[in-house]
């Protein structure tokens, strides 16, 4: 191996949440760790992503950085209220007197993912983890005793394990062989952020709309975050998403979702198709590279499984090389990295399974489904279970992955 070579024990490719999550966590374990980081370091993070922030995720943070997450806490917000309406009438509403719970750490927390990104990165910057940024990593090669990684800038790195923390388009995925499989949804979904207004701001209420009549009898969800909302339109089949994002079209369907004074509060938008899928592997045939976050694998937002799952990722992928550096014999280094792959795999294909179940009851047009929805709304009034089930489909089912976690997703 070249001397000219930069050597850190572990390199963390990727400076999102899930990558510096990896990072808090190894420096926890007592694992000095880099990150490289293919952007640059005054990097514009549009739109506010992953908004909501689960409980579990939010102890972890708290685990590997004692005050970490209880500062996510102090600047989300935990709204009380949650609401479905069937076109245009309520079927179902829920307010809860402490919806957080009794404890420091709510049950969640909704808040910007970019204000996630900064308290990680202070938490980097005060734990003397350092982020090499404009560092994309073009080359990567896993051997019996380490990883010889390479930037496009010339920058070579030498390690003992690397974590592909990389993304949906992960480079180390790609340089280590790995695949995808699953699939992508059929419609379009149009996402958008709506600034809050300085008066009479709108209650702090999650609202789901089945077939909002104000929008063309689309879905549209609602979720309140700390400035803002965060608005998701699903598209029909045979919308022209770029036609739905146009300023014109899209102001007035946010006027007549959230009101007319939010027509032209909106500060970004996009269209995705969403993909359900999961690395066929999540380490290399040597076990030296461990792949987590959107680099192993993608999910539909409903129920919010895709950051939280790579915060979850990122800590058991630091506990792994933890065991794995102190240990007297190949064959365990082996093991700790083969279960994490197992167990996170796992992790992966409830989180997908349980996302896709939720996809396919919202874009399942058949008369069969139409029925059940149809029934349910009528029954509303009269039967809580009724509404409730209308209320709760969208987000998948509850619980978590079966497997021994100290995470839930």
């Amino acid at each position: 191996m070249s001397e000219k070579a930069e050597k850190s024990p572990v390199v963390v490719a990727g400076a999102g949440p899930t990558g510096m999550t990896a990072a808090l966590a190894l420096r926890a374990r007592g694992v000095p760790t880099t990150i490289v980081e293919a952007d640059s370091e005054d990097r514009n993070r549009d739109g506010t992503r992953a908004i909501y922030v689960h409980g579990s995720t939010l102890r972890t943070l708290e685990r590997i950085d004692p005050g970490l997450g209880k500062r996510l806490v102090e600047r989300g917000l935990v709204w009380p209220t949650r609401r479905t309406l069937w076109r245009g009438e309520e079927v179902f509403s829920r307010t809860y007197d402490d919806p957080g719970g009794s404890g420091d750490i709510p049950h969640f927390t909704s808040l910007p993912q970019t204000d996630t990104e900064t308290f990680l990165r202070d938490a980097l910057e005060e734990n003397g983890v350092e982020i090499q940024w404009d560092s994309a990593v073009e080359r990567v090669e896993s051997g019996p005793d380490g990883v010889r990684l390479e930037t496009a800038g010339g920058d070579v790195w030498e390690t003992e394990y690397l974590v592909g923390a990389d993304g949906a388009g992960s480079t180390v995925r790609n340089e280590i062989g790995v695949d995808f499989r699953g699939s992508q949804s059929e419609n379009s979904f149009v996402i958008v952020d709506v600034e809050e207004t300085p008066e009479n701001p709108l209650p702090n209420e999650r609202v789901f709309h089945y077939e909002h009549p104000g929008v063309g009898g689309r879905n549209v969800l609602v979720v309140p975050f700390t400035g803002g909302w965060r608005v998701d339109i699903q598209c029909k089949e045979s919308d022209d998403p770029d036609r739905l994002c146009s300023e014109e079209v899209l102001g007035e369907m946010i006027a007549r979702i959230l009101g007319e004074r939010y027509r032209s509060r909106v500060s970004w938008v996009s269209e995705y198709k969403f993909k359900q899928v999961t690395a066929n592997s999540f380490v290399d045939d040597h076990r030296r590279v461990l792949l987590a976050g959107e680099a192993a694998h993608l999910f539909a937002p409903y129920g919010a499984r895709g950051m939280n799952s790579g915060v979850a990722d990122a800590d058991e992928a630091a506990s792994a090389i933890a065991v794995a550096n102190r240990a007297e014999t190949e064959p365990v280094a082996r093991a700790e990295v083969e279960l994490y792959a197992a167990r996170r795999q796992k992790a992966a294909e409830f989180n997908k399974d349980a996302a896709g179940q939720a996809l396919k009851h919202l874009r399942d047009d058949s008369i069969v489904t139409r029925t059940k929805k149809a029934a349910a709304a009528k029954l509303a009034d009269y039967w809580e279970d009724a509404g409730e089930w209308l209320d709760d489909a969208p987000y998948g089912p509850h619980g978590s992955p079966p497997i021994t976690s100290i995470g839930q997703y």
